[in-house]
């Protein structure tokens, strides 16, 4: 009887995985984001009510109810819908056509497929504040400049991506840097690991083996113009741009909205974290700004005479429906991410490496597995918190280096979130871009997984030598 019940137990461990698995395969094979999460929502959601479809039907309307109350989700939800309002501005305004002309001809800074790519590519560093807005910015400056110079949006979105969240990882004085922080510093005051809590944290971003191979393949990619696989063949578009229009046009129709975009982000984290940008609320920052962003634009653009109110009006409407559906695949994406942490998918996961690790894999191991998670559940912060608690002990028990093991996890769910078509980056990426997910994702693997196989031997390495 007993060993019948944990027979039991193994199962529905194993079923866990079946949620997100089914989402990222029938999501790579039939192109439908939607339709392929809404399936995997269904199926966890008919494994946690004992496969009882009257409860299962309940209980997913209790899920989205329960979503749409949450503030957060909202705000994030309403920014993904608000950055359509903004970016059809920024285009109908001229403005970005004018930067165009002024860095083509006037400039004869982008001359090139790999100059209209290095653009996006030193936003996402330099904007290193939150991921969602680095690729807001990367991607409606970038795209008309790779229009113009023939780069597929493909391309666009893996620069927008790869700039996005890595970057974010390795600059800490954000959002993640509170939260890695708050995480190392519950297993300090615990008594698990030993040491400072910030110079454990700067010590881990030093091992984020993966974020920095990121990067680097991603400067290689665009200086030597590699494409790999599947960006071979992503769609060109072709931008001609009406030299009438560009004459009326100001490029500070566009430079302006941004600087306020940055300068926004960091004052509303600083306002909701009550004066530490590191404590403020990232949902309400994004949301704030765009509300801010486009009050700045309505007034200019009326007061310079760049549109009529109801121009104005009908094209933030035309730009908010654009991105409707992908405020869907968002809303979709939280669900289902709430889905796999009542299953413990990632707790499962993590069970299957606590045992008979050399110390030698300690780190590599623990990378690939929140990788796995990280993939799995479409999170990279929802991996940290949940592999972090776990990877510290194990490093204090078999007296391994703390930092490199963080650094393995953090390597590993960035990795992870880079490749998923279920993570919040890669959907918000694609929109940036203005392509599609699953044409996003495909392209943008054969590089990931570039990145993390050096990131593998290195944490191999740093295991044996240190």
């Amino acid at each position: 009887m007993q060993q019948n019940f944990k027979r039991v137990l193994i199962e529905l461990s194993i079923l866990s995985i079946l949620p997100s698995l089914l989402a990222i395969v029938v999501a790579l094979y039939s192109r439908n984001v939607l339709a392929s999460l809404f399936g995997g929502i269904l199926l966890g959601l008919f494994i946690l009510h004992d496969f009882s479809f009257l409860e299962t039907f309940f209980s997913l309307f209790t899920l989205f109810s329960s979503l749409l109350f949450e503030s957060w989700i909202l705000k994030t939800l309403a920014f993904a819908i608000l950055v359509g309002s903004v970016m059809a501005l920024l285009e109908k305004s001229g403005g970005i056509e004018a930067f165009v002309s002024y860095m083509q001809e006037q400039k004869n800074i982008i001359s090139s497929q790999r100059g209209a790519l290095l653009v996006p590519f030193f936003i996402g560093i330099f904007i290193f504040i939150e991921s969602s807005i680095t690729s807001l910015i990367a991607g409606a400056v970038g795209k008309p400049l790779c229009d113009t110079q023939k780069v597929s949006h493909a391309k666009l979105a893996f620069v927008c991506d790869s700039t996005s969240a890595p970057i974010s990882s390795l600059i800490v004085l954000n959002g993640w840097g509170a939260l890695l922080l708050g995480l190392i510093t519950t297993q300090v005051e615990t008594g698990v690991i030993s040491g400072e809590s910030l110079s454990i944290l700067i010590d881990a971003v030093f091992y984020n083996f993966y974020a920095m191979s990121a990067v680097v393949v991603t400067f290689l990619v665009v200086w030597f113009g590699i494409d790999l696989g599947p960006m071979k063949y992503a769609k060109v578009e072709s931008l001609e741009v009406s030299k009438t229009l560009l004459s009326s046009g100001s490029m500070y129709l566009m430079i302006l909205p941004i600087l306020l975009m940055i300068c926004s982000v960091f004052f509303f984290l600083y306002f909701t974290g009550d004066g530490n940008i590191l404590k403020g609320s990232g949902s309400s920052s994004i949301f704030y700004t765009m509300l801010t962003t486009l009050g700045f634009m309505f007034v200019y653009y009326l007061k310079t005479e760049t549109m009529r109110l109801n121009v104005y009006a009908t094209t933030a409407l035309s730009g908010a429906k654009k991105l409707f559906p992908i405020a869907l695949i968002l809303l979709f994406a939280f669900a289902i991410g709430r889905v796999t942490t009542e299953m413990k998918t990632g707790y499962y996961l993590a069970s299957l490496a606590e045992a008979n690790l050399h110390i030698y894999f300690l780190a590599g191991s623990l990378f690939l597995l929140s990788a796995v998670i990280s993939f799995a559940t479409g999170t990279s912060w929802g991996t940290f918190s949940i592999m972090i608690p776990i990877a510290a002990p194990m490093a204090a028990g078999m007296d391994a280096d703390v930092s490199l093991v963080i650094g393995a996890v953090i390597s590993g769910g960035v990795f992870g979130d880079h490749c998923s078509p279920i993570s919040d980056t890669t959907i918000i990426s694609s929109m940036a871009a203005d392509c599609e997910v699953i044409e996003h994702v495909k392209t943008q693997l054969p590089y990931a997984m570039i990145s993390g196989v050096i990131a593998f031997i290195l944490f191999f390495l740093f295991s044996v030598y240190s």
